[in-house]
């Protein structure tokens, strides 16, 4: 069971590593800088070494079980041509970072079509993927776009797990592009996962709408929103909408299909932090 949660790069992106283990992580998620900005400061040689001596000397952490997020900026199916190319040039950027610090994953958002059409909105969205996955190549090459259902938020783009087969189905080349399941995005947009027997039909429908061999990642959030509510508020492991039971069983189906790395974005307060929801997915396996 490869399991973590997102870590900070404060101080250097190489603290991340530092944090993971701190937290007792065998998979870990990290911003490669700044999210909330478009500026990202060029990766010099001492900070790239640095993150790969570290990875290197990790036991407890395979390299396959780290991935990157895009900022929350970019909006790949913006109708916006100013916004649309900033956004391309973000993720093209992300990959190529990625490629540099050895990070074999980066999870982007699928965006808003702000109101001028799924099929327009997806037509951009194609047209991004394809375009930073064909601009990134040797080394960049290995790295994967990972693409994150949403929660079916108003003008959002791949709630559906057969809209998402589609897209996925279109970016070109193949090889370059895979899924990261977020449960709690599933959940409240209709994908009801709170039982063993239920999460298991979610799963074989999204095995036979984008194929299980194209999971890469989960993000295991639990739910703070009900069912269908399209309410993106992740929650405590097992305390959420979705619980423990169907917690469990996807614990139990990621490590069925080639212990695909579970990575936690969970709250940190009063109940619970990291390490205490990290302790509860361990249990609940």
């Amino acid at each position: 069971m490869r399991v973590g949660c997102h870590v900070s790069i404060s101080g250097s992106i190489d603290r991340a590593v530092d944090n993971a283990v701190q937290r007792g992580c065998t998979a870990f998620q990290l911003f490669t800088r700044n999210p909330r900005g478009w500026y990202a400061k060029d990766l010099d040689e001492q900070t790239i070494d640095a993150f790969r001596t570290k990875m290197d000397g990790q036991e407890g952490i395979n390299g396959s079980a780290v991935c990157a997020h895009m900022p929350y900026l970019p909006n790949l199916a913006s109708p916006k041509d100013e916004g649309f190319a900033k956004s391309v040039a973000s993720l093209k950027d992300e990959v190529r970072r990625c490629g540099l610090l050895g990070i074999p994953y980066v999870v982007t958002h699928l965006g808003s079509h702000l109101g001028t059409g799924e099929e327009a909105g997806i037509d951009r969205l194609v047209r991004g993927l394809c375009e930073a996955a064909a601009a990134t190549g040797d080394a960049e090459g290995d790295v994967m776009i990972l693409l994150e259902n949403t929660a079916g938020q108003k003008n959002s783009v791949g709630s559906d797990l057969g809209q998402l087969g589609d897209i996925l189905r279109r970016c070109k080349p193949a090889g370059r592009f895979g899924v990261c399941l977020d449960t709690c995005h599933a959940f409240v947009a209709g994908y009801d996962i709170t039982t063993r027997a239920k999460a298991r039909d979610v799963f074989a429908e999204f095995d036979s709408s984008v194929g299980m061999e194209r999971l890469k990642i989960i993000h295991l959030n639990d739910a703070k929103g009900e069912l269908g509510s399209k309410r993106d508020r992740h929650y405590h492991i097992g305390l959420g909408e979705i619980g423990e039971e169907g917690i469990s069983e996807t614990i139990r189906i990621a490590v069925e299909h080639g212990d695909i790395p579970l990575i936690l974005e969970t709250p940190i307060d009063e109940t619970r932090d990291d390490v205490g929801n990290i302790k509860k997915a361990r249990e609940l396996a």
